[in-house]
């Protein structure tokens, strides 16, 4: 029997390399996110104890007051508070046969990570989407009896008040997408590319009201609709795209299980907008 050369032959163990397969996962995680282009992708949590983040913030001190001549400027207090976010797994895994990995079409090994990393950011996704659903703050929502429509974008802006400058993303569903883009005199549509020199997040499909649109179908009905500023969001990884390999000898096959600890967090509840409709 001819002996099998250590150096080139091939062995499932080295297709199975967890350590090459995590790389892939951890340079591919957030490329497919929806959010990840607003969110703050924070990596300082890496390599500390604890599974709890608390962050700090300040409270606004209030605008100043006119000062008569002679009279002393009033003190105020500084006052800071914390908010706290617990870290949370995301994982998934993929089953594969030796003939799969073997004689399969394509890239079996490569899809699977893939995927892995894609139902990852999917997770991170949806936590994202759930704390700006669970921002319940009055001033930070605009809702109306009926349904939502492109005239309601400039009226909900005004909740920003005078910090209405800046970029800010309008997270819309395909079927109010087709209204603002149906209604372009109305919603002062302006498509991707005749303004592409602006459009500063990943998948925004054009402008309307001054908001680069962005299409998600996570957004399930246009009853809740979302603007958006940048670093409102954030996810904070504690650890990075971890891969492991599990051998069935029964049945001759591999596990692959990928997973992440983050905490996706609303950072900056201010930051958004949310409209509701009937």
């Amino acid at each position: 029997m001819a002996q099998v050369n250590t150096s080139t032959g091939t062995y499932l163990s080295s297709l199975f390399n967890p350590q090459v397969v995590a790389d892939l996962i951890d340079t591919k995680l957030t490329d497919n996110m929806v959010f990840a282009p607003l969110a703050k992708i924070d990596y300082t949590l890496q390599g500390r104890a604890g599974n709890t983040v608390t962050l700090p913030y300040y409270s606004y001190i209030g605008a100043a007051s006119a000062v008569s001549e002679g009279y002393d400027i009033g003190i105020r207090k500084l006052t800071q508070s914390t908010s706290s976010v617990t870290i949370v797994k995301y994982g998934v895994a993929v089953q594969l046969t030796d003939e799969a990995v073997l004689s399969g079409y394509g890239n079996p090994i490569g899809e699977a990570a893939m995927q892995i990393t894609t139902a990852i950011d999917d997770a991170m996704d949806n936590a994202l989407l759930a704390a700006l659903a669970a921002n319940s703050a009055s001033e930070q929502n605009y809702s109306t009896s009926s349904a939502l429509a492109p005239e309601d974008i400039p009226l909900a802006l005004a909740k920003f008040g005078e910090d209405n400058d800046g970029p800010k993303s309008l997270l819309v569903t395909p079927d109010f997408y087709a209204q603002l883009i149906g209604q372009p005199a109305t919603s002062n549509w302006v498509p991707a590319s005749e303004i592409a020199a602006e459009i500063k997040i990943r998948g925004a499909v054009g402008m309307a009201y001054g908001c680069q649109v962005v299409v998600t179908n996570r957004l399930k009905t246009s009853g809740n609709l979302y603007i958006v500023k940048p670093n409102t969001l954030a996810v904070f990884i504690k650890r990075g795209a971890m891969v492991e390999t599990d051998r069935d000898i029964l049945n001759q096959s591999t596990v692959l299980a990928g997973s992440i600890l983050c905490a996706p967090y609303l950072l900056n509840p201010t930051g958004m907008i949310k409209l509701a409709g009937a």
